[in-house]
């Protein structure tokens, strides 16, 4: 017996469960909108340097022939007949207005020193407006995001370890409170260096609310739908790509975009206020009597009162007292290199993982290169997320995980290397590749959510998964580093976002099919697989496989609090 028998006597899964999958559900969106709002509160318009003696710089932008003129007489023109972004002439070049004159090689040009003059038709202001993130100060864009996204990496750490100190409903809580305080600071951030500060803390507190909301969803569900939980999470953060651009079309000011995503935390703190704590986190934590008013009050919920009423302590124990004597043997981080096969096993799928988040993210953060509204490729770029996931959920279930993999590594890898070739006057098509592999992506990262759990036994299969995820995360950490390197070697940027899923593809080959194998108990168990021959893996005996659906088979939790 176990929690997921427990919760068969109160009634199962009922409103409570609903509930809490929809706050769920939001969690993953407004996750998805802080992943990716830079994409609209750092976004870059057009521009150039404010000419010599400027007054009203804005009033250049509305046209006229006469701000054409002197536009032309005081900005050369780069390759494509655009003014340059950098560059100013020393002096008004008059001559150059004359219908036969040619802008000559040798005149005198100069930084922007003056500052630099906004198109503010498609963003009304962003940081990088306010702040001159441009020319020299470009790379202070892409820092940005690194420092979101190391905020992220080190609030999965420091939150997990309060989550497990202090319980899941109350790190949520706190985190949620946290986020839509410091959202508030943010919004009102006077200088760049207060709003990188408080982005890092944006990053941490988000990453603790992520982590807590989904682990208490998880705990408090039944084993045979923990699947659908993760669906829902995986589907919210899609949701969550989609519904952002229509809302920064609608907040077009950076600050209000910035604190309207923010405060809407609130919501989440809100909800955590109906929540129950973790059963699991309360029995571990000797806090039976509380677990069993838990339990009572989820079945006064769900409308089974009766039900709740007959259960005890003793009862409690008598169900998760399995699932106790299992969490007294808890696995050690140098367990996933104890022995060959495991140590193997771990480097591959870290590798796999990292390449899935840095080339997600190296994709996902750098849309403005096409050219087009950035509204609508975002949108584009989200919904090919769903046709990847399911992909790869047919994939997996007829070609097995091993096949799927490699192809949703090696495919985004070969698209992006190809769009190194693709003339820039081809933008559709550049688009179209990038596209296909950040979908193709999308679904490597559903398969790995799946395969990794069935590659590592009992035994050491949740710190596994930790590490995965810990991997994923780097990834995410490193891409907009790319970006900041890219200023000063341009094609250093599809060169490494292509090769290194070109590489996790290969060491796809290192890892054993699990495609209708149950799952392994011991780390002994694992390494008696790997040294199976492949040719008598394919043909494993046919009462050990399941057979194939669509849909991944249930499996024990696997969030981590690394």
């Amino acid at each position: 017996m176990g929690f997921s028998e427990l919760l068969d006597t109160i009634g199962g899964v009922g409103c409570y469960h609903v509930m809490q999958g929809v706050m769920t559900f939001i969690c993953g969106i407004l996750l998805a909108f802080q992943n990716f709002l830079q994409n609209f509160v750092a976004g870059v318009p057009e521009h150039y340097c404010q000419f010599l003696n400027q007054t009203g710089a804005e009033s250049l932008y509305l046209g006229g022939d006469r701000s054409g003129d002197l536009l032309k007489a005081s900005i050369p023109m780069d390759k494509g007949g655009k003014p340059e972004r950098c560059l100013r002439f020393t002096e008004p070049q008059w001559h150059l207005l004359n219908a036969n004159s040619t802008e000559e090689l040798k005149l005198d040009t100069e930084d922007c020193l003056d500052g630099w003059v906004y198109d503010k038709s498609i963003f009304l202001s962003s940081i990088v407006i306010e702040w001159d993130l441009v020319c020299g100060r470009k790379p202070l864009k892409p820092l940005i995001q690194t420092i979101f996204m190391g905020g992220q990496q080190v609030g999965s750490v420091f939150f997990g370890i309060l989550s497990d100190r202090f319980g899941r409903r109350t790190v949520l809580r706190w985190s949620s409170l946290l986020a839509t305080i410091i959202g508030t600071c943010v919004a009102f951030a006077p200088t760049f260096n207060s709003y990188a500060v408080l982005i890092f803390f944006i990053g941490a507190v988000i990453a603790g609310i992520n982590l807590s909301c989904a682990c208490l969803t998880l705990e408090w569900a039944p084993l045979k739908n923990r699947m659908i939980v993760h669906n829902g999470i995986t589907f919210s953060f899609s949701a969550g790509q989609i519904l952002l651009p229509g809302w920064a079309y609608l907040v077009r000011e950076w600050r209000w975009l910035q604190f309207s995503t923010l405060i809407s935390f609130g919501i989440i703190l809100f909800g955590s206020l109906f929540l129950q704590e973790s059963v699991c986190w309360l029995a571990t934590h000797n806090k039976l009597p509380l677990a069993v008013k838990s339990l009572q009050k989820v079945a006064w919920i769900n409308g089974h009162k009766e039900k709740g009423r007959k259960l005890t302590p003793e009862v409690v124990m008598s169900y998760i007292q399995e699932d106790l004597e299992a969490m007294k043997t808890s696995p050690f981080l140098t367990d996933l290199f104890r022995t060959p096969g495991i140590r193997l096993t771990t480097f591959c799928i870290m590798l796999e993982w990292f390449a899935c988040g840095f080339s997600f993210y190296g994709l996902g953060l750098d849309l403005q290169k096409f050219g087009f509204s950035i509204y609508w490729v975002q949108v584009i770029f989200a919904l090919v997320d769903f046709p990847g996931k399911l992909l790869a959920s047919i994939s997996m279930s007829y070609l097995g995980r091993r096949v799927t993999l490699f192809f949703l590594t090696f495919f985004p890898g070969l698209m992006i290397i190809i769009n190194i070739f693709i003339p820039q006057d081809m933008p559709v098509f550049q688009m179209i590749l990038s596209m296909l592999g950040k979908g193709a992506l999308g679904g490597a990262m559903s398969c790995l959510y799946l395969y990794t759990p069935e590659l590592y036994p009992t035994e050491i299969r949740q710190i596994g998964m930790s590490a995965g995820i810990f991997s994923i995360r780097f990834g995410s950490l490193l891409a907009p580093v790319v970006f900041i390197i890219s200023n000063y070697v341009s094609i250093l940027k599809p060169l490494l976002f292509g090769i290194v899923p070109i590489l996790s593809a290969i060491s796809v080959y290192f890892l054993t099919e699990t495609r209708g194998l149950p799952f392994l108990e011991t780390i002994q168990e694992t390494e008696n697989r790997m040294k199976i021959p492949r040719f008598l893996r394919k043909n494993a005996r046919k009462d050990e496989q399941i057979t194939p659906s669509l849909l991944p088979p249930a499996m024990a939790e696997t969030e981590s609090t690394v």
